[in-house]
């Protein structure tokens, strides 16, 4: 009744942002603290996440019921939701190769960074290290690296920095913190070379949404 009575007690903006903040979490399984703005060209608080925070405690007892914790990593500004059998929506193929090669680009420069939890690379360093571990035969069309990217900022693991419609290997794409949330196991690298011996993987291949090896 302690649950009920909290959101019965939030006003009718408080609980339909509450209400959105869970959709979005099941859906999408984090958030984002902050996202660059093209218009001011720099990183800008996101609202569902400031709601989330503010009510977390009570949207930890929600999930909880379902047997799903929410956790929040204050130093990459991620909130997410964890458990064993939560999975996200399948992904294109190219889709998941640039996820696995921008996790370990992303787990490089972090490497040598300490005062920012984003990373900004290029299309070009990502073909690159695709091309290292033999997990693209040839370059990708510009329609479907275009189309690849667009999936990607939907999902806000990226944003392009650059115009789309003008792609190249100069492009630049910040890397999300919850890069994290696509993938499950510790080693990057060994994954993406079984990934290239595959000669049958698919269209399509499944990315799990978990956050397991993501540091609390």
């Amino acid at each position: 009744m302690a649950m009920i009575d909290y959101f019965e007690q939030l006003t009718q903006e408080e609980q339909e942002d509450v209400t959105e903040v869970i959709q979005t979490l099941y859906r999408q399984t984090y958030l984002l603290e902050r996202r660059f703005d093209r218009r001011s060209g720099r990183m800008q608080y996101v609202p569902e996440y400031r709601t989330c925070s503010k009510h977390i405690e009570f949207l930890r007892a929600y999930f909880a019921v379902a047997g799903i914790a929410l956790k929040e990593n204050a130093h990459m500004g991620v909130i997410y939701i964890q458990e064993e059998m939560l999975w996200g929506e399948k992904l294109p193929r190219l889709a998941t190769i640039y996820l696995l090669v921008l996790k370990l680009i992303y787990d490089e420069q972090m490497a040598n960074v300490s005062s920012s939890s984003h990373i900004v690379t290029t299309l070009g360093a990502v073909n690159g290290k695709a091309g290292e571990f033999r997990v693209l035969t040839s370059l990708p069309s510009p329609t479907e690296m275009r189309r690849t990217i667009a999936l990607l900022k939907k999902y806000q693991m990226i944003e392009p920095l650059d115009v789309l419609e003008e792609l190249n290997e100069h492009t630049r794409l910040v890397i999300y913190p919850c890069i994290h949330a696509v993938l499950m196991g510790d080693d990057i690298k060994e994954l993406l070379e079984t990934f290239g011996e595959e000669d049958h993987i698919g269209d399509e291949a499944a990315i799990q949404s978990t956050l397991e090896d993501m540091p609390e």
